[in-house]
């Protein structure tokens, strides 16, 4: 399907926005100087961001997946292959593996309501994966006009699709790895089980499917900061005073 309407202008959208004498009421001259400062690393950190960007889509062909993995529908629990969920024209796919269930020492609480809550907390899902899932939904509708994008997990297929019920996910193509070795093959899943929140993007060309990139970070750095870019929370928070707070019990699927 085409996009509809028309494109807009968009060296006179520029035009619109571009202010540079922009000032607020009540500024000081002081404030004024450190945002100014501000804005030069502003610049910069968009015009790393945009050198990676870039680097990360220049990186050499991945390896070629060593099977068509087949997952769990959770809308009607049919078989998918891997292979069967890139779009006609689309060769990029973004795959999030989400925590559920849970780190076993994850204390946090659990669901508020409905079936998802009557499971034992350490069969719930996470709640930062909730968190990320939630935001994903909410931007899914959009991406599918680029790219495929799809969130999987190992719990079973009715679990997920009872938990996406009652979160309101609607948008998103949610699929269960309870019968394959997708997991712990791209390290989603640690050798004793333990799933771990993972971003992967995987390629489609003439010889296959290839792995492109998985947000390695996370294994370096011992945190979940690779998520960042598709994580809409901390993007909010980075930008107030309090800054993201402790994350040691936040996000939480209840307050």
């Amino acid at each position: 399907m085409g996009l509809k309407g028309k494109p807009r202008d968009m060296n006179m959208w520029r035009e619109v926005l571009l202010d540079p004498s922009v000032q607020f009421p009540g500024e000081s001259s002081e404030y004024r100087r450190a945002r100014n400062d501000l804005l030069e690393r502003e610049a910069e950190l968009r015009e790393l961001n945009e050198q990676v960007a870039a680097q990360r889509r220049a990186l050499p062909p991945g390896g070629l997946i060593k099977e068509d993995y087949v997952f769990e529908s959770a809308t009607d629990d049919t078989e998918v292959r891997l292979s069967e969920l890139f779009a006609p024209g689309k060769n990029s796919l973004v795959i999030y593996n989400m925590m559920f269930p849970r780190w076993s020492e994850d204390a946090r609480a659990g669901a508020p309501g409905g079936k998802t809550a009557g499971l034992p907390l350490v069969e719930q899902p996470c709640p930062s994966c909730t968190s990320v899932v939630d935001g994903l939904e909410g931007c899914a509708f959009h991406v599918a006009e680029r790219t495929n994008l799809v969130v999987i997990a190992r719990t079973s297929p009715d679990r997920l699709r009872t938990y996406a019920q009652e979160r309101g996910w609607s948008h998103l193509r949610l699929l269960s790895s309870r019968n394959n070795t997708f997991n712990r093959d791209y390290h989603s899943e640690t050798p004793d089980g333990v799933q771990r929140a993972v971003l992967h993007v995987f390629s489609r060309d003439e010889d296959g499917i290839r792995h492109h990139w998985t947000s390695e970070m996370t294994f370096k750095h011992g945190d979940t900061s690779a998520l960042d870019q598709v994580w809409t929370l901390y993007g909010v928070l980075d930008l107030t005073l309090e800054g993201r707070g402790d994350r040691a019990t936040y996000p939480n699927l209840q307050y």
